[in-house]
């Protein structure tokens, strides 16, 4: 009878972090393997951009602004949507759908001709914007907020400035990005639903959403119901947000997308979950660069052409806007600042300095800081002097991506105290802050995501 093999001694693997056991080499000698510094690098750059969701302050500014700029210039020209937007406008509806079949551009305004088709498409814009602004379903509201916007800037495409083309590519933008995780409805929601798990005792469970269940039907079936209709715009490999990449295909994904990550957050919370997670930072981390270097690319580019003009070059740019009548809301003023060359050399030359130095400031705090006010001033001054306050609102919020967090959790702080004394019996829990600042810890554990099919 032979004797049994003896049995290896089982070894636990080690933690994350811990030294490497040494090896055995073909010798006998133990070895240990030593990571290279560019593996030390990419691990630790991984692991940066897919702990947790960046910015969270800066995104949900980002989130109010374009949405309130864009809710406030709809109400504004609520009066004369028919002309700018509608059948009523010299850019007729046939127009109109050449010219997309031509650009390939997205717009569900030429799914159909009809006045109540056009005021329906009008009226859900104004919804979306206002409920992304609250924060309220954010994933589904930033969704329904970009249809909006595209399929109203795409139906007169020559009726707009640059700010409208900032929000044109912002409303993508934040289709990928957390911007809820504080500072909205979605984010007291989820502390709230917290609080309510951890003393009843039962953290774990998640509770029905039948608001969120609901809203995803609907909007699925929507989808379906143009999608067999035949709505122009909707192709799966055709033009859209990418090459080869259709409307329907982005749309389908994100609508699936919604579903499965509810479905993982309630039935699935261990490896799928923690791999969804991942992605979604993922996807946030990389659209905020984005965002980020599109803004250093509009001041960029802007400075670069202003230099290139004979006068920027002289010092009298500023001059000639501020005796125009259509850029001259308060006359006196212009007149009075026009008249003063030095003010108008200083302000000119200012301007390309200011634009053209700022991407390259970045890496020093205390001098991107200061840019940053100069910035925000000049585009204030744009506001009152040239009467264009939406092209100003909409660069100041892409500008809000730098600006530095403590700063945004100071100013929240003082709104909420702010708040609680005018409205004593509506502070407490889910105000979206904490004392002294930094991330409330519902959107530290659960990344500002509750347990919602469209939250």
């Amino acid at each position: 009878m032979t004797s049994p093999t003896p049995q290896q001694p089982h070894t636990a693997p080690p933690a994350p972090g811990a030294p490497e056991a040494p090896t055995a080499a073909p010798g006998g000698t133990p070895v240990t393997y030593r990571e290279t510094r560019l593996e030390r690098a990419v691990g630790r750059g991984f692991g940066w951009v897919t702990a947790r969701a960046r910015a969270p302050y800066q995104t949900a500014v980002i989130r109010i602004g374009f949405a309130g700029t864009w809710l406030l210039f709809l109400l504004r020209e609520w009066p004369h949507r028919e002309q700018l937007y509608g059948p009523g406008g010299p850019w007729d509806f046939g127009m109109a759908r050449r010219l997309l079949e031509g650009n390939q551009g997205f717009s569900v305004l030429v799914w159909s001709d009809s006045g109540g088709w056009f005021e329906c498409v009008y009226l859900l814009a104004i919804v979306a914007s206002a409920l992304l602004m609250l924060g309220w379903r954010t994933r589904t509201m930033s969704v329904l907020f970009m249809i909006g916007v595209l399929s109203l800037q795409n139906r007169s495409v020559f009726i707009g400035d640059g700010g409208d083309n900032v929000i044109h590519l912002m409303s993508m933008y934040l289709v990928l990005t957390r911007c809820g995780q504080v500072w909205s409805l979605d984010a007291r929601r989820a502390r709230r639903t917290a609080a309510a798990a951890s003393t009843g005792g039962d953290a774990a469970a998640a509770p029905r959403d039948l608001t969120g269940t609901v809203l995803w039907a609907v909007l699925g079936l929507a989808l379906a119901v143009a999608q067999l209709a035949g709505a122009p715009g909707l192709t799966w490999f055709g033009h859209g947000p990418f090459p080869h990449f259709g409307w329907s295909l982005a749309l389908w994904g994100l609508w699936a997308a919604h579903g499965l990550w509810w479905a993982a957050r309630r039935y699935a919370p261990g490896e799928p979950r923690i791999v969804l997670d991942t992605l979604a930072k993922l996807a946030h981390n990389g659209v905020l660069l984005v965002i980020m270097v599109e803004v250093c690319l509009v001041y960029a580019t802007a400075g670069w052409y202003k230099i290139q003009g004979s006068r920027w070059q002289d010092g009298t740019a500023v001059y000639y806007p501020m005796h125009l009548d259509y850029f001259s809301p308060w006359p006196g003023l212009s007149q009075l600042l026009g008249s003063n060359g030095l003010m108008v050399m200083l302000i000119t030359y200012g301007t390309v300095i200011v634009q053209v130095a700022f991407p390259f400031t970045l890496f020093n705090r205390r001098l991107k800081n200061v840019l940053l006010v100069a910035m925000i001033c000049e585009h204030l001054s744009i506001a009152v002097l040239l009467g264009l306050p939406f092209f100003s609102l909409a660069m100041i919020t892409a500008d809000a991506v730098f600006l530095p967090t403590t700063f945004l959790t100071g100013l929240g702080g003082r709104l909420s105290r702010l708040r609680r004394r005018l409205l004593p019996g509506h502070g407490g829990p889910g105000d979206g802050t904490v004392p002294g600042g930094g991330a409330p810890p519902a959107v530290a554990r659960s990344g500002g995501d509750g347990h919602t099919l469209m939250g």
